[in-house]
């Protein structure tokens, strides 16, 4: 009766290590480490690996599209990004984030200065008798 109830166990615990998730997560450790996991810290391991949260974004785009023969999908996600990252990870973007900023800025501040430098020029104003940059020639000659 002893065979009986071993050999369920061993049915259940060789059927777990089938699982391809668990599969690949051992294959990418020692055999003798792989090896010694048991049934219960193996079902553990399944039930973490499977609580990921992929559903829960703010904004979620799937779909198919059959090009030719073929069928591709596309994925596009966003949300607030809720992993944790040490404080080295966090700073890069934003530091990014202020260079885009800047450069945004000051390429605004330059078409908007050259903007009004276009308007008084085509107006007439001259704020210093006898000097020009030469861009209002220079656009009127486009």
């Amino acid at each position: 009766m002893a065979e009986q109830s071993s050999t369920p166990h061993q049915a259940a615990s060789s059927d777990i290590r089938q699982d391809p998730g668990l599969q690949k997560l051992l294959s990418r450790m020692p055999a003798e480490v792989a090896d010694s996991f048991n049934e219960q810290q193996l079902s553990h391991l399944r039930l973490a690996l499977g609580a990921r949260q992929w559903g829960k974004h703010q904004f979620d785009l799937r779909g198919t599209l059959r090009l030719f023969r073929w069928r591709y999908y596309y994925v596009f996600v966003a949300g607030r990004n809720l992993r944790d990252g040490n404080r080295s990870s966090q700073q890069l973007p934003r530091l990014m984030l202020a260079v885009i900023i800047s450069i945004l800025l000051v390429v605004s501040a330059a078409v908007g200065l050259l903007l009004l430098y276009l308007l008084k020029s085509a107006l007439g104003i001259d704020l210093f008798e006898g000097f020009s940059l030469g861009i209002w020639g220079w656009f009127k000659s486009l």
